[in-house]
């Protein structure tokens, strides 16, 4: 019996002459974000698969890449934070024309930037905050010590919380160490708030989830309600910590719902967080599954949390189920490290096709067929500057 030829991407991209370093989706789906090693970003249609805008965003490669609203958030590695206005897309009849080349894409307005650390490699956490006016809290490491994270607000710029992780107040130059956070510097962090219950009431409470260089996570809660602000870590206790990997982590995702996380390191391991409201013991709440392929580079969680993907050193996608690490195929193209990945999100209003627009091109309008085919999407990008598209199944049991 002959054996069928393995899958192959739907769509690639070729934008970026640099490795691919962050990838991310608009709510959605229309737009593709995508950032390279110089620094460069790229905004694509998924509609027509053409590019909408590029511009040179930061002076090194990028670090992160999010949508925020009618803005957007890159973080390089030029200790750069950049908020940029979102560029509206072109119409229809430019974008569906012969080539991207043929007009000058435009560029974004910058609306304000920030001076943060950027020698972790370690992305930042938005976590938008509900009020009358557009506002999100953002962790990132620490300006002066890595070892510690920072949470300022946005778009006033004002650091709310400082230095969270500081064990003791001392000298980085000091020759005793004894009683300094030892874990290393960050290399991943999610800020979010979890909805806990205590004496009879519930109540949210802010918590910070932080990945160290010595293969350590550990999950930390602001306790105090008598001031909203902190500095040297005061008020920040530690729910639990837990090392699993040999190695340093590489990378970490939460699931949309904030009741678990994953993380991929050097090592053969897949380790797998619980950080819902209800705190139990490191033991139970932390398991490490051994997976057959060392060196992995990146993960996504699709918006369901019931499906992961994890980007190897090999260039190749490997699919798992978020609930048992169970394996649920391979993606192979890129021939070497895949850097990034990412799932579309799921496609909104999916009961009835795109409503028209007068102004636009009808043929440009999705059926419901394709926006649900548009929401099984999955990208990733490697060290060869290539973004493939992978259409996915649906994975349900049903």
């Amino acid at each position: 019996m002959s054996v069928p030829p393995p899958a192959a991407p739907t769509h690639l991209l070729r934008l970026h002459s640099h490795s691919i370093n962050v990838l991310a989706f608009s709510e959605d789906n229309d737009r593709l974000y995508s950032g390279d090693a110089s620094g460069f970003v790229a905004v694509t249609s998924t509609r027509s698969l053409r590019a909408i805008a590029k511009w040179q965003a930061h002076s090194d490669g990028l670090l992160g890449l999010e949508e925020w609203g009618d803005e957007v958030i890159t973080h390089g590695r030029d200790n750069k934070l950049h908020v940029w206005k979102r560029i509206a897309e072109l119409p229809g009849s430019v974008r569906l024309g012969d080539t991207a080349a043929s007009v000058d894409l435009p560029a974004p307005h910058l609306s304000y930037s920030m001076d943060i650390n950027a020698l972790n490699y370690c992305r930042f956490s938005l976590m938008p905050v509900e009020s009358e006016e557009k506002s999100a809290l953002i962790a990132v490491p620490g300006l002066i010590d890595s070892s510690v994270a920072d949470i300022w607000s946005l778009p006033s710029g004002s650091r709310i919380h400082a230095a969270i992780g500081q064990e003791i107040q001392k000298s980085i130059f000091s020759a005793d160490q004894k009683g300094r956070n030892n874990a290393g510097i960050i290399m991943g962090l999610h800020l979010f708030k979890s909805h806990v219950a205590s004496s009879g009431s519930q109540h949210d409470e802010l918590r910070l989830l932080c990945a160290y260089e010595n293969g350590s996570v550990t999950l930390r809660k602001y306790a105090r309600t008598d001031n909203s602000t902190s500095v040297g870590g005061a008020g920040w206790e530690i729910l639990w910590t837990s090392k699993l990997h040999v190695e340093t982590v590489m990378a970490m995702r939460v699931s949309y719902q904030n009741d678990f996380a994953i993380t991929v390191s050097a090592d053969h391991l897949v380790c797998r967080y619980d950080i819902s409201g209800a705190v139990v013991s490191p033991e139970r709440a932390c398991i490490a599954h051994r997976m057959k392929h060392p060196g992995n580079a990146s993960i996504a969680i699709r918006e369901d949390d019931k499906v992961c993907a994890i980007g190897g050193w090999d260039g190749s996608v490997r699919l798992f189920s978020t609930r048992t690490i169970k394996p649920l195929g391979t993606l192979k193209y890129h021939k070497s490290s895949c850097q990034a990945i990412e799932f579309a999100r799921s496609p909104a209003n999916a009961e009835s096709p795109t409503t028209p627009n007068d102004d636009d091109e009808s043929d440009d309008e999705l059926t419901l067929e394709e926006r649900t085919k548009r929401g099984r999407w999955l990208v990733a990008g490697g060290k060869d500057g290539r973004i493939s598209i992978w259409s996915l199944i649906s994975f349900s049991k049903s």
